[in-house]
This record gives C-alpha cells, sequence and structure tokens, in this order.
C-alpha cells in the first residue's frame, strides 16, 4: 500500500496504468480526459515506455492494435466522441482476440455534446459498440482511487481471457482530487511472461505467430466467434464485481454505477435517517452485469430505483435481472446533468410509495431554478440547479 496522496483522477489513472506495467500509449487529445496523455507523455519515457500522440482516435486504436499483438501491455484513452471512432478499431481486436485497456472518461452527447461528466456511452460500452458478436470487460470506478487502482485489474482480467478492457467513467471523476493510495507494488514488465501468442522476432527459437482478426475458410470465423463465446462465459461466471450498501433489510434498492453511486449513498443515508428502509447496489463490472445477485436481491426488497446520468441504459439490464419480481424505476439527469442526493431520496420515496419517478422536465429545472431564465433552452449555474 503506497502512501497516501491527493490526485487528480485522469493522472491517477495514468500514473496506475504505469505502475500496473503499460509501456505503450497512443491517444488523441479530447476533453475531458487530457491529462491522461499529457501524463503518459513524460511517464512513458521515464519508464522506458513509448507514447504517440496520433493524428486521430483511429489511428490510436489501431496502434494499441498493433503494440498489443507483441504481448506488451498497451492503452488508449478518449471521451465518448472519441471512442464512438475507435469502434472498428476495438471490433478487430476483440476479433484478434488482443488484451489491451481502454478508457472512456464519458462527456456529453449525443454528437459533440460538451465536456460536462455523462453516462450516455453505456449501451455503447456494454454491448461491444462495433460491429459482430463480441463483448468488452467494462470496469466502473466511483472514485479517483478507483480509477488509479483499476488498470491493474483490468489488464490482467484482459490478458487472462484475451479480450480487450474498457474502464468507463466520466469527466467528474476525471477532472476531480481526492487522496488515494495505490494497492499493489509496481509490476515490472520485464518480469511478465511474454504470451505464447505474441508477436515477436524471428529469431529462429520460437515459432511464427500470426494475429488476424477473422478466418476465410469456409465455417472458421463461426468457430471462431463460437469459442470466444465459451470465454465469454466463463468471465459472466467468474469476473462479476459489485458492492453492497445497506442492502440486508432495504425496502428500496438503488441501483447506480459510477459517480452517481456516490449520491446514490448520501441519498440512502438521508432516507435511513427518515426511516425509509434504503440501500445501494453499485456493479462494478458493467459487462460482466452482476444479474444473478440483483435477483436475488429482487426476491427480498419491494422496488428498486435506477440512478443514471443518462435517459436510461443500465436500467435495461436491471429490469431483464429482475424479471418482473419488483417495479422497476428510473431517476434519470441526461445531457450532463449530475444527479442531487436531496432529489435521488425524494425519488427513494416515489418509488416506495409506487410513483414512477422519471427524469428532469424543462419545466421540472425551470421550477428549480433560484434565477429566471430568459428562454427554456438558457442554462444557468447556480447551487446545482442547472449546470
Amino acid at each position: 500500500m503506497s502512501e497516501k496522496v491527493l490526485m487528480k483522477g485522469n493522472e491517477a489513472l495514468a500514473e496506475g496504468a504505469i505502475r500496473a506495467g503499460c509501456r505503450f500509449f497512443a491517444g488523441y487529445p479530447i476533453t475531458p480526459q487530457n491529462e491522461v496523455p499529457e501524463y503518459m507523455s513524460w511517464r512513458q519515457e521515464e519508464v522506458g515506455g513509448a507514447f504517440v500522440q496520433a493524428e486521430s482516435e483511429l489511428a490510436s486504436i489501431n496502434m494499441v492494435f498493433g503494440a498489443a499483438a507483441t504481448g506488451t501491455r498497451s492503452m488508449t484513452s478518449s471521451s465518448s466522441p472519441g471512442i464512438s471512432l475507435m469502434q472498428e478499431g476495438i471490433s478487430y481486436m476483440a476479433g484478434a482476440d488482443l488484451p489491451c485497456l481502454i478508457v472512456n472518461m464519458m462527456r456529453g452527447g449525443p454528437g459533440l455534446g460538451n465536456i460536462a461528466g455523462a453516462q450516455g456511452d453505456y449501451m455503447q460500452a456494454t454491448r461491444g459498440g462495433g460491429n459482430g458478436d463480441y463483448r468488452v470487460l467494462v470496469f466502473a470506478p466511483y472514485s479517483v482511487e478507483e480509477l488509479g487502482n483499476f488498470p491493474k485489474m483490468a489488464f490482467e482480467v484482459s490478458e487472462k481471457y484475451r479480450i480487450p478492457a474498457m474502464i468507463l467513467a466520466d469527466g467528474i471523476l476525471g477532472q476531480m482530487m481526492e487522496g488515494m493510495s495505490y494497492n499493489f507494488e509496481p509490476v515490472d514488465p520485464k518480469t511478465l511472461k511474454k504470451p505464447s501468442w505474441a508477436l515477436g522476432v524471428n529469431d529462429g527459437t520460437r515459432k511464427k505467430n500470426n494475429v488476424s482478426s477473422y478466418g476465410l475458410a469456409e465455417g472458421e470465423l463461426e468457430h471462431m466467434v463460437l469459442k470466444r463465446a465459451e470465454r465469454y462465459a466463463l468471465i459472466e461466471r467468474d469476473e462479476v464485481r459489485y458492492e453492497e450498501r445497506f442492502t440486508e433489510d432495504a425496502d428500496v434498492i438503488l441501483v447506480a454505477y459510477g459517480i452517481s453511486a456516490r449520491a446514490g449513498l448520501a441519498a440512502v443515508k438521508m432516507a435511513r435517517e427518515k426511516g425509509i428502509k434504503a440501500g445501494l447496489f453499485r456493479p462494478i463490472t458493467l459487462w460482466p452485469f452482476p444479474t444473478k445477485r440483483l435477483a436475488e436481491l429482487a426476491q427480498k426488497c419491494k422496488a428498486m430505483l435506477c440512478v443514471e446520468m443518462s435517459l436510461g441504459q443500465m436500467i435495461v439490464d436491471v429490469k431483464l435481472a429482475v424479471n418482473g419480481k419488483v417495479p422497476v424505476t428510473l431517476h434519470a439527469r441526461p445531457g450532463a446533468f449530475f444527479p442531487v442526493a436531496e432529489d435521488i431520496e425524494t425519488a427513494i420515496e416515489s418509488t416506495l410509495n409506487g410513483k414512477k419517478e422519471q427524469l428532469f422536465t424543462l419545466s421540472d429545472l425551470a421550477a428549480k431554478a433560484t434565477n429566471t431564465c430568459a428562454k427554456p433552452s438558457d442554462t444557468i449555474c447556480k447551487e446545482g440547479t442547472l449546470l
């Protein structure tokens, strides 16, 4: 365990990747993750690694493809529109069974959106995002400390199953500063065993390898996809991660990930102070999703409430897990709005009373604003009412 220090989320993440043995980084600037490539630009040189500022997100993911094919722990980072541009390359890496680390510091969308934190990329991340039948490991931190410690876990699980891994966070986590410490000793890449499938110099002492994302022989692609599905089944069985708070006797279980879970935990504590039995379930792996555990909890509670910084995407997986056993409602803040604990606590009460608390409308926001909007599209930043 390292000494606790004050770090910005993006920098803690980048240092965590270096400590985890990442020795190749390629990326392209985009807010709100720019501190990651900036940090990597000098830190990789210090540890004897390689940093490339690519000409685009398309180039950076394909550079990661090449580096990962040599067995090097390789990484890229971007934010929502940039990750969208990488989808073809991610699909190719999945098809080639290459491990790597991809970081998405989500921002508002769709399209260019804005630079504030959001959670609108859940479906893209957990369903693969590109063409074909494939999955990507998705880890969702909710603190700067988790941002810094997740890269090692992500690399290890990615390499174990030969599947790309993604850390799905948001601009708020990337930009905020917190005290943190690393819970692992730095990894020396020289001590890592070279994988048998990796490309390398043909010095006559090792077999020749070929890394390819497809097979053209009759039935070969189907065989490859089905064999990959067997690994996915193992991942769903063995690699699920989640955290529970106050769920033992909860009547309402709030389901949230990432930064939304922090506001959700504060709301749960507020509800408990009022005598309302509320709990928090935080998925840490968004894929594989903790379906089995949520199904078990649905046998004991009266309702579930999803809190998301989107129109509601994770709620689809929650409803599939619950399978109609209890009502599932939504408290949504799309367009890069941050959920407020007091509003979530109100939604908890509404859910318990059988009301369907949904997303904020423009009229809701106007009513909550302490200033007067000149027109509905105006934005006000005051006391967290409008951002």
